[in-house]
């Protein structure tokens, strides 16, 4: 899992379907005191009990697959995307938007993604998904990858 890019909000350039969204982990822990506890609720039954007693800066080391490099990561994250977010029926029909949008993101490696892109997975329009990313409301760190 590669460190994630430092993304920066900015007013001037309005999102568009073809501007790429992602998870950004460090907003959100900096804004949501509960972000860990959502996490924990996502992770399949067997990681649930595994997680259970570890500490919160529990931190696991992740070779990179394209540069061999070793990086320490956070062990939640880490098990969550590589795992429990591959399982069948981690991403239901039924699933709210916000959480759908999060789940492919999730199950994706973190991947940015357009809107047309997460559309073609959800099955939901790219311009309804565009309204809720660019919205007034952040949910889960679901924010634009603009670098600089």
């Amino acid at each position: 899992m590669a460190p994630l890019p430092d993304v920066k909000r900015t007013s001037r350039v309005r999102p568009t379907v073809q501007s790429t969204f992602h998870i950004d982990f460090k907003w959100w822990q900096d804004r949501d005191r509960d972000w860990r506890v959502f996490l924990q609720s996502l992770l399949c039954p067997e990681h649930q009990h595994a997680f259970a007693d570890l500490p919160d800066d529990h931190l696991v080391d992740f070779v990179d697959p394209l540069t061999a490099e070793v990086q320490r990561v956070d062990g939640l994250q880490h098990i969550l995307i590589t795992h429990c977010a591959k399982l069948e029926g981690f991403i239901s029909p039924h699933t709210t938007l916000v959480d759908a949008i999060f789940r492919i993101f999730l199950a994706s490696g973190n991947i940015p993604m357009t809107p047309l892109e997460l559309a073609q997975i959800s099955g939901r329009s790219p311009d309804l998904i565009l309204r809720v990313l660019t919205g007034e409301q952040i949910y889960r760190g679901l924010r634009p990858t603009v670098e600089g």
